[in-house]
Protein backbone atom coordinates (compact mmCIF):
# COMPACT_ATOMS: atom_id res chain seq x y z
CA UNK A 1 0.00 0.00 0.00
CA UNK A 2 1.36 3.43 -1.01
CA UNK A 3 2.06 5.65 1.95
CA UNK A 4 -0.08 8.80 2.08
CA UNK A 5 2.04 11.93 2.28
CA UNK A 6 0.26 14.51 4.39
CA UNK A 7 1.90 17.95 4.15
CA UNK A 8 0.75 19.23 7.53
CA UNK A 9 2.40 22.08 9.41
CA UNK A 10 -0.27 22.74 12.00
CA UNK A 11 -2.04 20.34 14.37
CA UNK A 12 -5.37 21.88 13.40
CA UNK A 13 -5.08 20.13 10.03
CA UNK A 14 -3.53 16.88 11.23
CA UNK A 15 -5.16 13.89 9.55
CA UNK A 16 -5.47 10.12 9.79
CA UNK A 17 -6.34 7.49 7.21
CA UNK A 18 -10.04 7.36 6.28
CA UNK A 19 -10.39 3.88 7.78
CA UNK A 20 -8.59 4.71 11.03
CA UNK A 21 -11.64 5.37 13.19
CA UNK A 22 -9.89 4.08 16.36
CA UNK A 23 -7.67 7.19 16.14
CA UNK A 24 -10.81 9.30 16.57
CA UNK A 25 -11.48 7.62 19.92
CA UNK A 26 -8.11 8.61 21.36
CA UNK A 27 -9.10 10.18 24.69
CA UNK A 28 -6.43 12.88 24.47
CA UNK A 29 -7.81 14.05 21.12
CA UNK A 30 -11.12 15.25 22.55
CA UNK A 31 -9.48 17.87 24.72
CA UNK A 32 -6.99 19.05 22.11
CA UNK A 33 -9.39 21.26 20.18
CA UNK A 34 -7.91 24.15 18.20
CA UNK A 35 -9.54 27.58 18.47
CA UNK A 36 -8.64 28.39 14.84
CA UNK A 37 -12.15 27.74 13.54
CA UNK A 38 -14.26 29.02 16.41
CA UNK A 39 -15.15 32.30 14.69
CA UNK A 40 -16.40 30.73 11.48
CA UNK A 41 -18.25 28.02 13.41
CA UNK A 42 -20.01 30.51 15.69
CA UNK A 43 -21.04 32.63 12.68
CA UNK A 44 -22.93 29.70 11.14
CA UNK A 45 -26.34 30.71 12.54
CA UNK A 46 -25.96 34.24 11.12
CA UNK A 47 -26.13 32.97 7.54
CA UNK A 48 -28.64 30.15 7.94
CA UNK A 49 -31.21 29.75 5.15
CA UNK A 50 -33.49 26.97 4.01
CA UNK A 51 -33.76 26.33 0.24
CA UNK A 52 -37.15 24.67 0.74
CA UNK A 53 -38.69 27.57 2.67
CA UNK A 54 -40.39 30.23 0.52
CA UNK A 55 -39.58 32.97 3.00
CA UNK A 56 -35.96 32.63 1.84
CA UNK A 57 -36.45 31.83 -1.85
CA UNK A 58 -39.45 30.98 -4.02
CA UNK A 59 -38.72 28.80 -7.06
CA UNK A 60 -42.15 29.54 -8.51
CA UNK A 61 -40.91 33.00 -9.54
CA UNK A 62 -41.48 33.11 -13.33
CA UNK A 63 -39.01 33.89 -16.11
CA UNK A 64 -39.72 34.19 -19.85
CA UNK A 65 -37.29 31.56 -21.16
CA UNK A 66 -38.59 31.92 -24.73
CA UNK A 67 -37.90 35.64 -25.10
CA UNK A 68 -35.21 36.51 -22.57
CA UNK A 69 -31.67 35.31 -21.90
CA UNK A 70 -30.83 34.32 -18.34
CA UNK A 71 -27.32 35.68 -18.91
CA UNK A 72 -26.42 38.75 -20.99
CA UNK A 73 -25.47 38.00 -24.59
CA UNK A 74 -21.83 39.01 -24.05
CA UNK A 75 -21.49 36.09 -21.58
CA UNK A 76 -22.16 33.60 -24.38
CA UNK A 77 -18.91 33.47 -26.34
CA UNK A 78 -20.33 31.30 -29.11
CA UNK A 79 -22.84 33.95 -30.18
CA UNK A 80 -19.92 36.00 -31.55
CA UNK A 81 -18.87 33.22 -33.94
CA UNK A 82 -19.78 33.09 -37.67
CA UNK A 83 -21.44 29.67 -37.41
CA UNK A 84 -23.97 31.05 -34.93
CA UNK A 85 -25.06 33.92 -37.15
CA UNK A 86 -27.36 31.61 -39.09
CA UNK A 87 -29.50 31.12 -35.99
CA UNK A 88 -32.69 33.13 -35.63
CA UNK A 89 -33.04 35.47 -32.65
CA UNK A 90 -35.30 32.93 -30.93
CA UNK A 91 -32.71 30.20 -31.49
CA UNK A 92 -29.95 32.42 -30.11
CA UNK A 93 -32.00 32.99 -26.97
CA UNK A 94 -32.64 29.26 -26.68
CA UNK A 95 -28.93 28.48 -27.13
CA UNK A 96 -27.96 31.14 -24.59
CA UNK A 97 -30.32 29.59 -22.05
CA UNK A 98 -29.07 26.09 -22.80
CA UNK A 99 -25.55 27.42 -22.26
CA UNK A 100 -26.73 28.79 -18.90
CA UNK A 101 -28.17 25.34 -18.17
CA UNK A 102 -24.74 23.82 -18.87
CA UNK A 103 -23.07 26.31 -16.53
CA UNK A 104 -25.63 25.85 -13.73
CA UNK A 105 -25.39 22.07 -14.12
CA UNK A 106 -21.61 22.29 -13.74
CA UNK A 107 -22.11 24.40 -10.61
CA UNK A 108 -24.55 21.79 -9.25
CA UNK A 109 -22.01 19.00 -9.84
CA UNK A 110 -19.37 21.16 -8.16
CA UNK A 111 -21.60 21.64 -5.13
CA UNK A 112 -22.10 17.87 -4.94
CA UNK A 113 -18.33 17.51 -5.00
CA UNK A 114 -18.00 20.04 -2.19
CA UNK A 115 -20.62 18.16 -0.16
CA UNK A 116 -18.82 14.84 -0.50
CA UNK A 117 -15.42 16.39 0.13
CA UNK A 118 -16.56 18.17 3.31
CA UNK A 119 -18.04 14.93 4.58
CA UNK A 120 -14.77 13.13 3.81
CA UNK A 121 -12.83 15.69 5.87
CA UNK A 122 -14.89 14.66 8.91
CA UNK A 123 -13.40 11.16 8.57
CA UNK A 124 -9.75 12.24 8.47
CA UNK A 125 -9.25 15.52 10.38
CA UNK A 126 -8.23 14.77 13.97
CA UNK A 127 -8.85 18.20 15.44
CA UNK A 128 -12.38 18.40 16.95
CA UNK A 129 -12.75 22.05 15.87
CA UNK A 130 -11.73 21.27 12.29
CA UNK A 131 -14.15 18.33 12.31
CA UNK A 132 -17.00 20.50 13.54
CA UNK A 133 -16.32 23.08 10.87
CA UNK A 134 -16.21 20.38 8.17
CA UNK A 135 -19.55 19.03 9.45
CA UNK A 136 -21.04 22.55 9.28
CA UNK A 137 -19.79 22.99 5.73
CA UNK A 138 -21.22 19.59 4.78
CA UNK A 139 -24.66 20.79 5.89
CA UNK A 140 -24.28 24.03 3.95
CA UNK A 141 -23.11 22.28 0.77
CA UNK A 142 -26.11 19.97 1.06
CA UNK A 143 -28.47 22.94 0.95
CA UNK A 144 -26.59 24.29 -2.09
CA UNK A 145 -27.16 20.98 -3.89
CA UNK A 146 -30.85 21.20 -3.01
CA UNK A 147 -31.04 24.86 -4.04
CA UNK A 148 -29.38 24.49 -7.44
CA UNK A 149 -31.30 21.28 -8.11
CA UNK A 150 -34.54 23.17 -7.52
CA UNK A 151 -33.44 26.09 -9.69
CA UNK A 152 -32.45 23.85 -12.61
CA UNK A 153 -35.68 21.92 -12.21
CA UNK A 154 -37.72 25.13 -12.26
CA UNK A 155 -36.07 26.44 -15.45
CA UNK A 156 -35.22 23.28 -17.46
CA UNK A 157 -36.57 20.19 -15.71
CA UNK A 158 -33.24 18.40 -15.19
CA UNK A 159 -29.50 19.17 -15.26
CA UNK A 160 -27.06 18.21 -18.00
CA UNK A 161 -24.49 15.45 -17.31
CA UNK A 162 -21.13 16.49 -15.91
CA UNK A 163 -18.41 16.98 -18.53
CA UNK A 164 -15.48 14.57 -18.59
CA UNK A 165 -12.88 17.14 -17.54
CA UNK A 166 -14.80 18.57 -14.57
CA UNK A 167 -16.07 15.15 -13.51
CA UNK A 168 -12.56 13.69 -13.44
CA UNK A 169 -11.14 16.63 -11.48
CA UNK A 170 -13.92 16.57 -8.88
CA UNK A 171 -13.47 12.81 -8.48
CA UNK A 172 -9.70 13.22 -8.00
CA UNK A 173 -10.16 15.96 -5.40
CA UNK A 174 -12.91 14.21 -3.43
CA UNK A 175 -11.09 10.85 -3.39
CA UNK A 176 -7.65 12.31 -2.61
CA UNK A 177 -6.44 11.09 0.79
CA UNK A 178 -4.14 14.12 1.16
CA UNK A 179 -5.60 17.09 3.04
CA UNK A 180 -3.62 19.63 0.99
CA UNK A 181 -5.12 18.29 -2.26
CA UNK A 182 -8.62 18.58 -0.85
CA UNK A 183 -8.15 22.08 0.54
CA UNK A 184 -6.23 23.59 -2.39
CA UNK A 185 -8.37 21.83 -4.97
CA UNK A 186 -11.79 22.44 -3.44
CA UNK A 187 -11.70 25.07 -0.68
CA UNK A 188 -9.43 27.43 -2.59
CA UNK A 189 -9.87 26.74 -6.31
CA UNK A 190 -13.29 25.19 -6.92
CA UNK A 191 -14.86 27.34 -4.17
CA UNK A 192 -12.93 30.35 -5.48
CA UNK A 193 -14.20 29.66 -8.98
CA UNK A 194 -17.72 29.43 -7.57
CA UNK A 195 -17.41 32.77 -5.76
CA UNK A 196 -16.29 34.45 -8.97
CA UNK A 197 -19.08 32.82 -10.97
CA UNK A 198 -21.70 33.70 -8.36
CA UNK A 199 -20.52 37.32 -8.26
CA UNK A 200 -20.88 37.53 -12.05
CA UNK A 201 -24.30 35.88 -11.97
CA UNK A 202 -25.47 38.13 -9.14
CA UNK A 203 -24.30 41.26 -10.96
CA UNK A 204 -25.30 40.42 -14.51
CA UNK A 205 -28.08 37.80 -14.60
CA UNK A 206 -31.46 38.83 -15.98
CA UNK A 207 -33.24 36.27 -13.79
CA UNK A 208 -34.17 37.72 -10.36
CA UNK A 209 -34.50 34.19 -8.94
CA UNK A 210 -30.91 33.34 -9.90
CA UNK A 211 -29.70 36.66 -8.48
CA UNK A 212 -31.31 35.86 -5.12
CA UNK A 213 -30.03 32.27 -5.15
CA UNK A 214 -26.42 33.24 -5.84
CA UNK A 215 -26.40 35.77 -3.00
CA UNK A 216 -27.77 33.23 -0.54
CA UNK A 217 -25.13 30.69 -1.57
CA UNK A 218 -22.39 33.33 -1.32
CA UNK A 219 -23.26 33.98 2.33
CA UNK A 220 -22.02 30.41 2.95
CA UNK A 221 -19.21 30.20 0.41
CA UNK A 222 -17.39 33.25 1.78
CA UNK A 223 -16.86 31.33 5.03
CA UNK A 224 -15.77 28.17 3.20
CA UNK A 225 -13.07 30.21 1.52
CA UNK A 226 -11.91 31.36 4.99
CA UNK A 227 -11.28 27.72 5.98
CA UNK A 228 -8.86 27.40 3.06
CA UNK A 229 -7.22 30.72 3.92
CA UNK A 230 -6.59 29.63 7.52
CA UNK A 231 -4.91 26.49 6.18
CA UNK A 232 -2.73 28.54 3.81
CA UNK A 233 -1.73 31.05 6.51
CA UNK A 234 -0.69 28.23 8.87
CA UNK A 235 0.95 25.99 6.25
CA UNK A 236 2.53 27.78 3.29
CA UNK A 237 5.16 29.84 5.21
CA UNK A 238 6.50 26.66 6.86
CA UNK A 239 6.92 24.52 3.74
CA UNK A 240 10.21 23.12 2.52
CA UNK A 241 11.18 23.90 -1.09
CA UNK A 242 10.09 20.41 -2.14
CA UNK A 243 6.73 20.67 -0.35
CA UNK A 244 6.11 24.12 -1.83
CA UNK A 245 6.68 22.75 -5.32
CA UNK A 246 4.33 19.80 -4.72
CA UNK A 247 1.53 22.15 -3.67
CA UNK A 248 2.28 24.66 -6.45
CA UNK A 249 2.14 21.90 -9.08
CA UNK A 250 -1.17 20.57 -7.75
CA UNK A 251 -2.66 24.09 -7.75
CA UNK A 252 -1.46 24.75 -11.32
CA UNK A 253 -2.91 21.41 -12.46
CA UNK A 254 -6.32 22.20 -10.93
CA UNK A 255 -6.30 25.75 -12.33
CA UNK A 256 -5.43 24.61 -15.84
CA UNK A 257 -8.11 21.91 -15.73
CA UNK A 258 -10.79 24.37 -14.62
CA UNK A 259 -9.74 26.84 -17.31
CA UNK A 260 -9.81 24.11 -19.96
CA UNK A 261 -13.28 23.03 -18.81
CA UNK A 262 -14.75 26.49 -19.36
CA UNK A 263 -13.05 27.55 -22.60
CA UNK A 264 -12.98 24.27 -24.54
CA UNK A 265 -16.13 23.69 -26.66
CA UNK A 266 -15.60 19.93 -26.46
CA UNK A 267 -16.77 20.10 -22.84
CA UNK A 268 -20.07 21.64 -24.05
CA UNK A 269 -20.52 19.33 -27.03
CA UNK A 270 -23.84 18.09 -25.67
CA UNK A 271 -25.35 21.48 -26.61
CA UNK A 272 -24.41 21.94 -30.26
CA UNK A 273 -26.14 19.17 -32.29
CA UNK A 274 -29.59 20.49 -31.40
CA UNK A 275 -28.65 23.69 -33.24
CA UNK A 276 -27.16 21.98 -36.30
CA UNK A 277 -23.55 22.48 -35.14
CA UNK A 278 -20.66 20.33 -33.98
CA UNK A 279 -18.07 21.14 -31.36
CA UNK A 280 -15.11 20.85 -33.78
CA UNK A 281 -16.51 23.66 -35.95
CA UNK A 282 -17.21 25.79 -32.89
CA UNK A 283 -13.71 25.17 -31.57
CA UNK A 284 -12.03 26.06 -34.89
CA UNK A 285 -13.93 29.34 -35.12
CA UNK A 286 -13.30 30.14 -31.46
CA UNK A 287 -9.54 29.67 -31.83
CA UNK A 288 -9.56 32.07 -34.77
CA UNK A 289 -11.90 34.64 -33.22
CA UNK A 290 -10.68 34.78 -29.61
CA UNK A 291 -6.99 35.49 -29.04
CA UNK A 292 -4.89 35.36 -25.89
CA UNK A 293 -5.04 39.15 -25.90
CA UNK A 294 -8.84 38.95 -25.77
CA UNK A 295 -8.66 36.59 -22.80
CA UNK A 296 -6.17 38.83 -21.01
CA UNK A 297 -8.47 41.80 -21.55
CA UNK A 298 -11.40 39.84 -20.09
CA UNK A 299 -9.29 38.95 -17.06
CA UNK A 300 -8.71 42.63 -16.32
CA UNK A 301 -12.28 42.67 -15.04
CA UNK A 302 -12.28 42.34 -11.25
CA UNK A 303 -15.10 39.79 -11.34
CA UNK A 304 -13.50 37.54 -13.96
CA UNK A 305 -13.59 34.11 -12.37
CA UNK A 306 -10.05 33.11 -13.33
CA UNK A 307 -8.65 36.42 -12.16
CA UNK A 308 -10.30 35.61 -8.81
CA UNK A 309 -8.61 32.20 -8.75
CA UNK A 310 -5.16 33.58 -9.54
CA UNK A 311 -5.57 36.25 -6.86
CA UNK A 312 -6.59 33.55 -4.35
CA UNK A 313 -3.44 31.52 -5.04
CA UNK A 314 -1.17 34.58 -5.12
CA UNK A 315 -2.43 35.97 -1.80
CA UNK A 316 -2.06 32.51 -0.25
CA UNK A 317 1.61 32.29 -1.27
CA UNK A 318 1.01 29.33 -3.58
CA UNK A 319 2.34 31.23 -6.62
CA UNK A 320 6.08 31.91 -6.50
CA UNK A 321 8.66 33.01 -9.06
CA UNK A 322 8.80 29.37 -10.14
CA UNK A 323 5.19 29.31 -11.38
CA UNK A 324 4.54 33.05 -11.82
CA UNK A 325 5.11 32.97 -15.60
CA UNK A 326 2.36 30.36 -16.07
CA UNK A 327 -0.29 32.64 -14.54
CA UNK A 328 1.22 35.85 -16.00
CA UNK A 329 0.01 34.62 -19.39
CA UNK A 330 -3.45 35.70 -18.27
CA UNK A 331 -3.08 38.59 -15.79
CA UNK A 332 -0.71 41.32 -14.63
CA UNK A 333 0.75 39.67 -11.53
CA UNK A 334 2.16 42.91 -10.08
CA UNK A 335 -1.24 44.55 -10.39
CA UNK A 336 -2.87 41.63 -8.56
CA UNK A 337 -0.23 41.65 -5.85
CA UNK A 338 -0.95 45.30 -5.06
CA UNK A 339 -4.71 44.79 -4.77
CA UNK A 340 -6.30 44.52 -1.33
CA UNK A 341 -7.10 41.22 0.35
CA UNK A 342 -10.87 41.46 0.01
CA UNK A 343 -12.20 38.95 -2.46
CA UNK A 344 -14.85 39.35 -5.11
CA UNK A 345 -18.18 38.56 -3.54
CA UNK A 346 -17.39 39.57 0.04
CA UNK A 347 -19.57 42.69 -0.19
CA UNK A 348 -22.41 40.71 -1.76
CA UNK A 349 -22.13 38.06 0.97
CA UNK A 350 -22.16 40.67 3.74
CA UNK A 351 -25.31 42.29 2.31
CA UNK A 352 -26.85 38.82 2.12
CA UNK A 353 -26.08 38.16 5.79
CA UNK A 354 -27.82 41.41 6.71
CA UNK A 355 -30.84 40.29 4.67
CA UNK A 356 -30.86 36.92 6.46
CA UNK A 357 -30.66 38.68 9.81
CA UNK A 358 -34.00 40.33 9.13
CA UNK A 359 -35.50 36.86 8.62
CA UNK A 360 -33.62 34.89 11.28
CA UNK A 361 -33.46 37.62 13.95
CA UNK A 362 -29.74 36.99 14.24
CA UNK A 363 -27.59 39.23 16.39
CA UNK A 364 -24.58 39.72 14.16
CA UNK A 365 -25.08 41.25 10.75
CA UNK A 366 -21.32 41.71 10.34
CA UNK A 367 -20.33 38.05 10.83
CA UNK A 368 -18.08 37.82 7.77
CA UNK A 369 -16.32 41.10 8.55
CA UNK A 370 -15.72 39.97 12.14
CA UNK A 371 -14.09 36.74 10.95
CA UNK A 372 -11.82 38.71 8.60
CA UNK A 373 -10.80 41.10 11.38
CA UNK A 374 -9.91 38.23 13.68
CA UNK A 375 -7.43 36.62 11.27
Amino acid sequence: MTEIRQITKDNAYDAVAPDDFPAMMDVDRYGARSTAFDKIISATHDHFWDPLDEKYIDYAEPFDMENQMIMPEDFIVELRLPCFQKLSEKEKIRFANESARWMLSAILHGEQGALNLSASLCHILRDPGAQEYAANQTREEARHVTAFSRYVQARWGKPLPVGQTLGDLLTDIVNAPEVYKKIVGMQMLVEGLAMGAFASLYTRSNDPLLVKLTQLVMTDEAFHHKFGKIWADRTIPKLSKEEQEIIEDWAAHCFQTLLFNLVNPEQKKVLYPEFGLDWETVQAEMIEAITDDDRREQMREGTNIFRVLIKTLLKAGIITDRTKAFYATYVDMDELKNEGDRMVGDDIAEDGIKYLKTINFGTNANALADVSAAE
